[in-house]
């Protein structure tokens, strides 16, 4: 989630068969409607994109993502109240959300998770973060009682993060997305199961550790994402971003793990279908 307006988007990347993309946001890159939808499908299968989850911050994303998930058998939906709205986690907000989760189209209850930053820069825009804990704890119960993965969110906040979940229930799956945090925090979360998905900021050149984190990470714990419309790669770092730019973050991992691009395309591909059940 950013509160900042992205250049046009690029040129998709060359392709490369069998990418997914872990983590997007379809109706913020512009795809509101079946045919955007179908639009944006189509742009990241010439990229070689065969699966998308995209992703809701608030009700009325989560709503769209949703509706693109119906639009799109390549198209699969998160749905929660991103911690920044924390405060619009009202009971009838609960109810459609428990609603969505159950839809077998949903794969996972994200995002949600904690967020110190926007309580620095926007403190008035912000749900403080006994409120953020309070539905971070009410988003993993529902992920655990639907048995969908969790995906999370965390902006400085990696302490908070890590003792919630250190003594929550335990999800199917714990996703951590746009993964930022230090080779501790890596360590932590790699030895407890969850998996790191890595975003087009893994491209960025002063982002040494993240690239080794990266290539550190046990196959079956990693996903790549675009978390679109931003975090585009290098060369595109400020573009508007969309899922037919995650093979330059895919480029970039492989080499850093590596191994050839398809390789890494089959091995994340293979974690996506595991980690959201399809």
């Amino acid at each position: 989630m950013s509160k900042k307006k992205p250049r046009p988007t690029p040129e998709p990347a060359a392709k490369i068969p069998g990418l997914v993309d872990a983590h997007t946001h379809l109706a913020s890159t512009g795809a509101v409607d079946e045919a955007e939808v179908q639009a944006m499908v189509e742009r990241a299968a010439r990229a070689g994109v065969e699966r998308i989850c995209t992703v809701g911050d608030g009700l009325d994303e989560a709503e769209r993502a949703l509706e693109a998930a119906h639009y799109s058998e390549a198209v699969f939906a998160a749905c929660a109240i991103h911690p920044v709205r924390a405060g619009e986690a009202d009971d009838a907000t609960r109810e459609r959300l428990t609603q969505m989760v159950a839809d077998p189209r949903c794969v996972a209850v994200g995002e949600t998770g904690m967020d110190s930053y926007w309580i620095a820069h926007d403190p008035s825009g912000t749900a403080p973060l006994d409120v953020q804990e309070e539905v971070f704890r009410w988003h993993i119960q529902l992920a655990v009682a639907t048995g969908k993965a969790l995906m999370i969110h965390n902006r400085e906040a990696d302490a908070h993060v890590i003792r919630i979940l250190g003594d929550a229930p335990r999800p199917r799956e714990v996703i951590l997305h746009c993964f930022s945090s230090p080779r501790e925090v890596a360590r932590e979360a790699i030895e407890r199961g969850y998996v790191l998905s890595f975003a087009g900021n893994v491209t960025f050149k002063p982002n040494t550790e993240l690239r080794e984190i990266a290539g550190e990470t046990p196959p079956g714990q990693l996903l790549i994402e675009t978390d679109a419309p931003y975090m585009a790669p290098e060369p595109f770092r400020g573009a508007r971003n969309e899922p037919s730019l995650i093979g330059h973050t895919a480029r970039v991992v492989a080499a850093t793990r590596g191994m050839e691009p398809e390789a890494l395309a089959a091995e994340v591909g293979e974690t996506f279908r595991r980690t959201y059940a399809v």
